[in-house]
């Protein structure tokens, strides 16, 4: 699983370049009405039903500006939460709630936004055998948080990045010179551990890379009706997997074909935020 927890080298560079961005040199704002430490608290308030996702990113942001920041946390990564829930109360100096708010509720809203619609696709499969999985369609510098996100959502991450595996599109092929070629090059090329997979539009493309050997067949932009025919073609000679404008209103009927993995770049790039503010912020102490 892809968790900016575990990957904490990787995550706090990303941490610190979206900080950077929101304060190149000092908030000014903060630091004209707060110009000395002052100890406060404030909380993080739902406003809007879903899934929460990202509590330990949120809680890195204000960490890297100051480690004596202090987080007690309602829930947890994966929870249902409710609008007006409390999820977490923040105490430390005033100026780093402050510089830190926003930077920590985009990451927050984001995550837990694509967390909460890849729940509801995945609910839209249950009962059958198609599994979710996400894409490379990410925002640049999001998808270690992105991709974990649809993990905690109950989808599945497709290759991380290009490093990771073959897969064998239109403009590949093209430039190998047909689905045979493109399979025979990528099996000499590749160590015997990886598995290769072809993108197809039509029936014809899906016999030459079953015929090539390909062990992941990638069902592109093809109708519910040649899907179908094309699961049924392969025959379990390989992985099928459908892509192409896979949304909530059809990806029942996509499940219905039997194909093994439906892949959505909606997931990490249309979904929209989960609504959440941190509110009640006041003064502990005044030194």
């Amino acid at each position: 699983m892809l968790n900016p927890v575990t990957n904490a080298i990787n995550a706090d560079e990303l941490i610190k370049m979206a900080l950077r961005e929101d304060i190149t040199s000092e908030d000014v704002t903060t630091n004209a009405v707060m110009p000395g430490k002052v100890l406060g608290s404030v909380q993080l308030i739902c406003k809007q039903d879903g899934i929460i996702c990202g509590l330990p990113v949120f809680e890195r942001v204000f960490k890297i500006l100051d480690e004596n920041t202090e987080i007690v946390f309602k829930a947890k990564d994966g929870d249902a939460v409710k609008k007006g829930e409390l999820l977490a109360e923040i105490t430390g100096d005033i100026r780093v709630l402050l510089s830190g708010e926003r930077t920590a509720l985009n990451y927050l809203q984001r995550m837990s936004g694509i967390a909460t619609y890849t729940s509801e696709i995945v609910k839209l499969l249950e009962g059958g055998k198609t599994r979710l999985l996400d894409t490379r369609k990410t925002t640049p510098n999001m998808r270690l948080f992105e991709k974990y996100a649809v993990k905690v959502g109950g989808g599945e991450n497709h290759r991380y990045n290009l490093s990771d595996g073959i897969l064998l599109k239109d403009n590949h092929i093209g430039a190998a010179g047909g689905v045979k070629k493109a399979v025979e090059l990528a099996r000499k090329y590749s160590p015997f551990v990886r598995k290769i997979e072809v993108e197809v539009e039509n029936l014809d493309m899906c016999k030459e890379a079953l015929e090539a050997g390909a062990d992941i067949i990638m069902l592109d932009n093809m109708t519910a009706e040649d899907m179908k025919k094309a699961v049924e073609l392969i025959d379990g000679r390989a992985v099928t997997e459908c892509s192409g404008n896979v949304t909530k209103e059809n990806v029942g009927k996509i499940s219905e074909t039997g194909v093994d993995f439906v892949s959505s770049g909606a997931l990490t790039h249309s979904a929209p935020i989960l609504d959440l503010s941190l509110k009640k912020l006041r003064p502990l102490e005044r030194k």
